[in-house]
Protein backbone atom coordinates (compact mmCIF):
# COMPACT_ATOMS: atom_id res chain seq x y z
CA UNK A 1 0.00 0.00 0.00
CA UNK A 2 1.39 3.61 -0.81
CA UNK A 3 1.37 6.75 1.06
CA UNK A 4 -2.18 7.66 0.62
CA UNK A 5 -3.80 4.37 0.91
CA UNK A 6 -2.48 4.08 4.39
CA UNK A 7 -2.61 7.44 5.55
CA UNK A 8 -5.60 9.16 3.95
CA UNK A 9 -7.38 6.75 3.44
CA UNK A 10 -11.15 8.43 2.79
CA UNK A 11 -13.03 5.44 2.71
CA UNK A 12 -12.15 4.14 6.01
CA UNK A 13 -11.71 8.30 6.85
CA UNK A 14 -15.65 7.96 5.97
CA UNK A 15 -16.33 4.57 7.54
CA UNK A 16 -15.29 6.20 11.02
CA UNK A 17 -17.14 9.60 10.62
CA UNK A 18 -19.23 7.95 13.32
CA UNK A 19 -17.03 7.46 15.64
CA UNK A 20 -15.14 10.48 15.33
CA UNK A 21 -18.32 12.54 15.29
CA UNK A 22 -18.98 11.22 18.63
CA UNK A 23 -15.43 11.43 19.79
CA UNK A 24 -15.39 15.11 19.12
CA UNK A 25 -18.85 15.79 21.23
CA UNK A 26 -17.34 14.42 23.89
CA UNK A 27 -14.19 16.71 23.57
CA UNK A 28 -16.49 19.58 23.01
CA UNK A 29 -17.96 18.86 26.17
CA UNK A 30 -14.73 18.24 28.08
CA UNK A 31 -13.27 21.38 26.78
CA UNK A 32 -16.23 23.44 27.71
CA UNK A 33 -16.94 21.78 31.25
CA UNK A 34 -13.16 22.27 31.89
CA UNK A 35 -12.97 25.62 30.67
CA UNK A 36 -15.94 26.92 33.04
CA UNK A 37 -14.34 25.67 36.04
CA UNK A 38 -10.68 26.30 35.77
CA UNK A 39 -11.45 30.30 34.90
CA UNK A 40 -13.90 30.29 37.83
CA UNK A 41 -11.18 28.48 40.39
CA UNK A 42 -8.27 30.47 38.69
CA UNK A 43 -9.99 33.60 39.47
CA UNK A 44 -10.61 32.60 43.23
CA UNK A 45 -7.31 31.09 43.89
CA UNK A 46 -5.94 34.66 42.45
CA UNK A 47 -8.06 36.55 44.33
CA UNK A 48 -6.88 34.21 47.70
CA UNK A 49 -3.02 34.84 46.88
CA UNK A 50 -3.18 38.62 46.30
CA UNK A 51 -5.87 39.50 49.17
CA UNK A 52 -7.05 36.29 51.37
CA UNK A 53 -5.50 36.24 54.85
CA UNK A 54 -2.22 34.50 55.33
CA UNK A 55 -2.91 31.02 55.90
CA UNK A 56 -5.29 31.37 52.53
CA UNK A 57 -2.51 33.46 50.37
CA UNK A 58 -0.24 30.35 51.55
CA UNK A 59 -2.66 27.83 50.56
CA UNK A 60 -3.49 29.58 47.40
CA UNK A 61 0.54 29.82 46.53
CA UNK A 62 0.66 26.07 46.97
CA UNK A 63 -1.83 24.81 45.17
CA UNK A 64 -1.06 27.61 42.01
CA UNK A 65 2.67 26.55 42.08
CA UNK A 66 1.65 22.47 42.54
CA UNK A 67 -0.93 22.24 39.64
CA UNK A 68 1.35 24.36 37.32
CA UNK A 69 4.36 21.92 38.16
CA UNK A 70 2.43 18.76 37.83
CA UNK A 71 2.11 17.24 34.26
CA UNK A 72 -1.52 16.85 33.46
CA UNK A 73 -0.70 13.07 32.51
CA UNK A 74 0.58 12.34 36.42
CA UNK A 75 -2.84 13.82 37.46
CA UNK A 76 -5.21 11.58 35.52
CA UNK A 77 -3.45 8.71 36.31
CA UNK A 78 -3.28 9.79 40.52
CA UNK A 79 -7.22 10.40 40.14
CA UNK A 80 -8.36 7.73 37.93
CA UNK A 81 -5.95 5.12 38.91
CA UNK A 82 -4.53 5.71 42.33
CA UNK A 83 -7.32 7.22 43.87
CA UNK A 84 -9.28 4.21 44.17
CA UNK A 85 -7.46 2.42 46.48
CA UNK A 86 -8.38 4.80 49.28
CA UNK A 87 -11.95 4.43 48.28
CA UNK A 88 -12.30 7.46 46.02
CA UNK A 89 -13.45 6.42 42.98
CA UNK A 90 -14.61 8.97 39.78
CA UNK A 91 -15.90 8.32 36.37
CA UNK A 92 -13.44 9.44 32.95
CA UNK A 93 -14.99 12.20 32.20
CA UNK A 94 -15.02 13.23 36.08
CA UNK A 95 -11.05 12.53 36.29
CA UNK A 96 -10.49 14.43 33.07
CA UNK A 97 -12.21 17.12 34.12
CA UNK A 98 -10.25 17.42 37.68
CA UNK A 99 -7.25 17.06 36.63
CA UNK A 100 -7.87 19.60 33.28
CA UNK A 101 -9.50 22.45 35.51
CA UNK A 102 -6.79 22.51 38.29
CA UNK A 103 -4.03 22.70 35.94
CA UNK A 104 -6.12 25.06 33.46
CA UNK A 105 -7.18 26.93 37.12
CA UNK A 106 -3.36 27.68 38.58
CA UNK A 107 -2.41 28.81 34.76
CA UNK A 108 -5.77 31.37 35.28
CA UNK A 109 -4.72 32.54 38.54
CA UNK A 110 -1.31 33.81 36.79
CA UNK A 111 -2.59 35.63 33.93
CA UNK A 112 -5.36 37.52 36.65
CA UNK A 113 -2.42 38.37 39.21
CA UNK A 114 -0.54 39.36 36.42
CA UNK A 115 -3.40 41.83 35.25
CA UNK A 116 -4.59 43.14 38.15
CA UNK A 117 -0.95 43.82 39.30
CA UNK A 118 -0.14 45.64 36.27
CA UNK A 119 -2.82 48.26 37.24
CA UNK A 120 -1.76 51.85 38.66
CA UNK A 121 -2.08 51.80 42.74
CA UNK A 122 -4.26 55.10 41.96
CA UNK A 123 -7.19 53.18 41.40
CA UNK A 124 -7.51 51.37 44.59
CA UNK A 125 -6.98 54.95 46.22
CA UNK A 126 -9.49 56.53 44.00
CA UNK A 127 -12.02 53.93 44.89
CA UNK A 128 -11.15 54.05 48.80
CA UNK A 129 -11.15 58.10 48.18
CA UNK A 130 -14.54 57.25 47.03
CA UNK A 131 -15.77 55.06 50.17
CA UNK A 132 -16.29 52.11 47.99
CA UNK A 133 -16.00 48.80 49.87
CA UNK A 134 -12.99 46.28 49.31
CA UNK A 135 -15.29 43.80 47.35
CA UNK A 136 -17.01 46.44 44.83
CA UNK A 137 -13.82 48.31 44.13
CA UNK A 138 -12.64 44.29 42.89
CA UNK A 139 -15.76 43.36 41.04
CA UNK A 140 -16.46 47.07 39.64
CA UNK A 141 -13.08 48.36 39.22
CA UNK A 142 -10.25 45.89 39.55
CA UNK A 143 -11.53 42.93 37.82
CA UNK A 144 -13.48 44.52 34.37
CA UNK A 145 -9.55 46.20 33.56
CA UNK A 146 -7.46 43.10 34.44
CA UNK A 147 -9.78 40.87 32.32
CA UNK A 148 -8.82 43.27 29.43
CA UNK A 149 -5.27 42.87 30.48
CA UNK A 150 -5.72 38.95 30.87
CA UNK A 151 -7.73 37.60 28.14
CA UNK A 152 -4.94 37.42 25.28
CA UNK A 153 -2.77 35.05 27.77
CA UNK A 154 -5.83 33.03 29.16
CA UNK A 155 -7.47 32.74 25.63
CA UNK A 156 -3.91 30.87 24.40
CA UNK A 157 -4.53 28.96 27.99
CA UNK A 158 -8.03 27.72 26.88
CA UNK A 159 -6.57 26.82 23.41
CA UNK A 160 -3.85 24.90 25.10
CA UNK A 161 -6.00 23.06 27.55
CA UNK A 162 -8.41 22.32 24.75
CA UNK A 163 -5.65 20.42 22.99
CA UNK A 164 -4.26 18.85 26.00
CA UNK A 165 -8.02 17.11 26.19
CA UNK A 166 -6.36 14.25 24.43
CA UNK A 167 -4.46 13.07 26.98
CA UNK A 168 -8.13 12.02 28.31
CA UNK A 169 -7.53 8.85 25.95
CA UNK A 170 -5.52 7.95 28.93
CA UNK A 171 -8.13 7.28 31.32
CA UNK A 172 -11.03 5.65 28.29
CA UNK A 173 -12.11 9.02 28.02
CA UNK A 174 -13.93 7.96 24.69
CA UNK A 175 -12.31 11.53 23.41
CA UNK A 176 -11.56 12.35 19.56
CA UNK A 177 -8.30 10.91 20.37
CA UNK A 178 -9.80 7.58 21.69
CA UNK A 179 -12.36 6.85 19.61
CA UNK A 180 -9.34 8.02 16.65
CA UNK A 181 -7.22 5.03 17.95
CA UNK A 182 -10.14 2.36 18.46
CA UNK A 183 -11.19 3.16 14.38
CA UNK A 184 -7.33 2.73 14.00
CA UNK A 185 -7.92 -0.69 15.57
CA UNK A 186 -10.96 -1.71 14.05
CA UNK A 187 -9.66 -0.84 10.77
CA UNK A 188 -6.31 -1.70 10.71
CA UNK A 189 -5.43 2.19 8.80
CA UNK A 190 -3.92 4.62 10.83
CA UNK A 191 -6.08 7.21 8.57
CA UNK A 192 -8.58 8.34 11.43
CA UNK A 193 -6.04 9.31 13.23
CA UNK A 194 -5.01 11.47 10.34
CA UNK A 195 -8.55 12.98 10.13
CA UNK A 196 -8.91 12.88 14.05
CA UNK A 197 -5.64 15.80 13.66
CA UNK A 198 -7.16 17.19 10.79
CA UNK A 199 -10.27 18.04 12.83
CA UNK A 200 -8.34 19.27 15.42
CA UNK A 201 -6.34 21.88 13.53
CA UNK A 202 -9.76 23.00 11.37
CA UNK A 203 -11.38 24.00 15.35
CA UNK A 204 -8.03 24.94 16.80
CA UNK A 205 -6.62 27.07 14.18
CA UNK A 206 -8.98 30.10 14.82
CA UNK A 207 -8.45 30.12 18.35
CA UNK A 208 -5.09 30.58 17.88
CA UNK A 209 -5.21 33.15 15.50
CA UNK A 210 -7.82 34.99 17.79
CA UNK A 211 -4.87 35.11 20.48
CA UNK A 212 -2.16 36.21 17.91
CA UNK A 213 -5.04 39.16 17.06
CA UNK A 214 -5.93 39.54 20.63
CA UNK A 215 -1.83 40.32 21.41
CA UNK A 216 -1.52 42.47 18.65
CA UNK A 217 -4.59 44.42 19.56
CA UNK A 218 -3.46 45.00 23.27
CA UNK A 219 -0.14 46.06 21.67
CA UNK A 220 -1.64 48.76 19.94
CA UNK A 221 -3.78 50.09 22.72
CA UNK A 222 -0.49 50.36 24.84
CA UNK A 223 1.13 52.15 22.59
CA UNK A 224 -1.96 54.60 21.38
Amino acid sequence: MGLFETFFNTEVMLRTLPMLWQGLINTALLSVTTIILGVTMGIIWCLMKLYAPKPLRWLAIFLIDAFRALPILVLLVVIYYALPFVGIVFSPFASAVMALSLVLAAFTAECFRAGIQSLPEGQFEAARALGLPFPVTLWKVVLPQAVRVAIPPQTSNCVAIAKDTSLASVVAMPDLLKQATDAQALTANPSPLIAAAIIYFIILWPAVRLVSYLEERQKKARTA
